[in-house]
C-alpha cells in the first residue's frame, strides 16, 4: 500500500467519516486543497451494472455548464470539403488519410479526436492507438458526425465523455478548484444527473452505489446519495 504524504494525511483528518451532502463536500475540497496547482475536482460513481454484457454498458456524454477550466486541443479527421468549417470551429489540427498517417506514426498532441463517417474506413486503423487512451471517435459520444463545427463547439465548451470501467465505477473531471463553489456544484450535480439518465434497461436492483468526490491531490469525500438515486433532479 502507497504511503501517503504529510499534507495528505492532514487533509484526509479534516474529512468526517460519513456521507456529505454535494455543496458541503465541494466546499470542503476547495478548503482542504494543497497541491501547488490548480487542482481538478473528480467525481466518481459506482454503479450496480456489470459492464461485460453489452446492455449493461454505461456511456455517454455531458456539456459541463461551466466547462472544464481549459481549451481541449481537437484533431479533425475530415475530407477537404469539412477543412474551413473545422478551421472556422476552431480544431487545433485538420487533415485526412494525412493526419491518419500523422496520428499512426505517433502525433498525439490532442486531447479529442472529431471524424467524418466517409473517413472511418481510414481512422478505424488507429484503434491501437486511439482506443487504450479513449480518444477513438465514436457514433455515441458524438465524435463521429457530419456535424463538425457543432461537435468541436461542444468539446471546446466542456464536453466530457463517460464510461463504466470493468470494476463498474465511472468518473469524470467536472472542473477546476479556482471555480467558485457554486459553479463546481453545477457541473458536478450535470455529470452526476447525465449518468443518472444514462442507466441502461437491463440494469435491475440498485443503480447507484456511491458517489464520491475528491480533487487531483486530496482525499476522496462519500456524497450523500438521496437526491440522486430516484432520477436526475430537476
Amino acid at each position: 500500500m502507497a504511503k501517503r504524504g504529510k499534507k495528505y494525511n492532514n487533509a484526509s483528518q479534516l474529512v468526517d467519516l460519513r456521507e456529505y451532502e454535494l455543496n458541503e463536500a465541494v466546499a470542503l475540497i476547495k478548503k482542504i486543497a494543497f497541491a501547488k496547482f490548480d487542482e481538478t475536482l473528480e467525481v466518481s460513481m459506482r454503479l450496480g451494472v456489470n459492464p461485460k454484457y453489452a446492455d449493461q454498458m454505461v456511456r455517454g456524454t455531458v456539456v459541463l455548464p461551466h466547462g472544464l477550466g481549459k481549451s481541449k486541443k481537437v484533431a479533425v479527421i475530415t475530407s477537404a470539403e469539412k477543412f474551413k468549417e473545422a478551421q472556422d470551429a476552431g480544431a487545433d489540427e485538420v487533415g485526412a488519410e494525412d493526419l491518419v498517417d500523422k496520428i499512426s506514426k505517433g502525433y498525439l498532441d490532442f486531447d479529442a479526436v472529431v471524424a467524418t463517417p466517409d473517413m472511418m474506413k481510414f481512422v478505424g486503423r488507429l484503434g491501437k492507438v486511439l482506443g487504450p487512451r479513449g480518444l477513438m471517435p465514436n457514433p455515441k459520444t458524438g465524435t463521429v458526425t457530419t456535424e463538425v463545427g457543432k461537435a468541436i463547439n461542444e468539446i471546446k465548451a466542456g464536453k466530457v465523455e463517460f464510461r463504466v470501467d470493468k470494476g463498474g465505477v465511472v468518473h469524470a473531471p467536472v472542473g477546476k478548484l479556482s471555480f467558485d463553489v457554486e459553479k463546481l456544484i453545477e457541473n458536478a450535480s450535470a455529470f452526476i444527473d447525465a449518468v443518472v439518465k444514462a442507466k441502461p434497461p437491463a440494469s435491475k436492483g440498485k443503480y447507484i452505489h456511491s458517489i464520491f468526490a475528491c480533487s487531483s491531490m486530496g482525499p476522496g469525500i462519500q456524497i450523500s446519495l438521496p437526491s440522486f438515486e430516484k432520477g436526475a433532479r430537476k
